[in-house]
């Protein structure tokens, strides 16, 4: 098995097994291309090379990547600073009454909890917590604990520790049928499989630029429901205007659209290189992508399985996701094993205290054969 995409592009594969896209991703020659040209011919000259109205217009090339990626008319893509500028946004975009209970993973990334956290700790809502257990199914546990308290479900598409695929289209049917919110962080899915935010009807999806969708960190991505989108945004920013250079201190017009919800200048140089790595996975096609992890992770895991390896979801599990792959062994934590392989420059995660595997488009079977490789040394 071949690479999907160039794997001269990554410079670091030269010399090391790098199976890590979930955390700090590879950033390819596009994307560094793009952003180096952009410093070197404009940026470092200031206003010499970039007028107000390019700056006011600079954004568009990435909405209009996102909006293909998620599948959304443009004018409900927000471009941020952060996936967390929004998540943190979301207790305040949805308003609902005292006391009304929000719904989490107890295991989820905590960029998605804390803010419903600080909203319980001032009494504005209670949060409830649903466990990630490899014998049940995640998302009818969650289903299971909607009820007519249940004010919104705010989770992780894909699951950063364990690679749970949360089933969104059954989840926003419960939610809609019991009047609640949905809130959907897609950092973990976004670009390693394909999305449709239209579909799915969630009331806020949002992407960090990097990880999976292959930018540096300074740039996210959402997709808002036409609900949200009309809203005021909790944090809202010169640049959400319907003319920002107008620089009006003494109103709060908004722009029409999800443009409202940029707050103010960002990375530029994260957003071309965003748009660049875009270009990148649209052009080599996300259920490609998909079914090159899959065929990965086949190898990947009757490799482990000979070693003792099990994965925290059996293949078979539709929850089971193909380029996140869980693995656990009764022999050796997974931090230990960590430490272990970049000692022979194998680079994973450990997350749960199991050893986390990336599966990207430039993996190849000869990383999976030196993880594997590396994990039978440990008998």
């Amino acid at each position: 098995m071949v690479a999907l995409i160039d794997r001269s592009a990554y410079p670091t594969l030269g010399s090391t097994v790098y199976l890590n896209q979930a955390s700090l991703g590879l950033i390819g020659d596009p994307a560094v291309g793009a952003m180096s040209d952009l410093l070197h011919r404009v940026f470092r000259h200031g206003n010499v090379r970039m007028s107000d109205d390019d700056e006011a217009a600079f954004l568009e090339g990435l909405r209009e990547r996102a909006s293909r990626l998620f599948q959304v008319e443009g004018s409900r893509i927000a471009i941020t600073a952060s996936a967390s500028e929004l998540l943190g946004q979301a207790p305040f975009l949805l308003p609902f009454p005292p006391g009304s209970t929000v719904l989490a993973v107890a295991t989820d990334f905590p960029a998605i909890t804390r803010p419903w956290l600080r909203l319980a700790a001032s009494g504005g809502c209670h949060v409830e917590f649903v466990a990630d257990r490899p014998d049940t199914d995640l998302t009818t546990d969650l289903v299971t604990r909607i009820d007519e308290r249940t004010a919104a479900v705010a989770v992780g598409w894909v699951q950063y520790a364990t690679g749970t695929l949360l089933d969104v289209s059954r989840l926003r049917a419960a939610t809609t049928a019991a009047g609640a919110r949905l809130v959907l962080d897609a950092t973990q899915g976004a670009g390693a499989l394909p999305s449709d935010a239209a579909a799915w009807g969630a009331d806020l999806v949002v992407s960090s630029g990097y990880k999976w969708l292959g930018g540096h960190g300074g740039v996210a991505i959402g997709a808002l429901s036409p609900g949200v989108v009309d809203r005021t945004p909790a944090l809202p920013g010169w640049m959400g205007a319907p003319a920002p250079f107008a620089f009006d201190a003494t109103g709060l017009a908004m722009a029409a659209d999800a443009r409202r919800f940029t707050q103010s200048t960002m990375s530029y140089v994260s957003v071309v290189g965003l748009t660049a790595a875009l270009d990148q996975l649209l052009s080599a096609g996300l259920d490609r992508i998909e079914r090159h992890a899959a065929r990965l992770r086949s190898r990947l895991l009757e490799a482990a399985a000979a070693n003792g390896w099990q994965p925290f979801r059996d293949i078979v599990d539709p929850a089971a996701t193909a380029h996140l792959v869980s693995l656990t062994s009764p022999r050796e934590a997974g931090a230990s094993v960590v430490a272990r392989l970049r000692t022979q420059e194998i680079v994973c995660s450990s997350r749960g205290d199991r050893v986390r595997v990336s599966l990207a488009p430039y993996n190849n079977e000869d990383d999976i054969a030196a993880l594997a490789a590396a994990f039978a040394q440990s008998d």
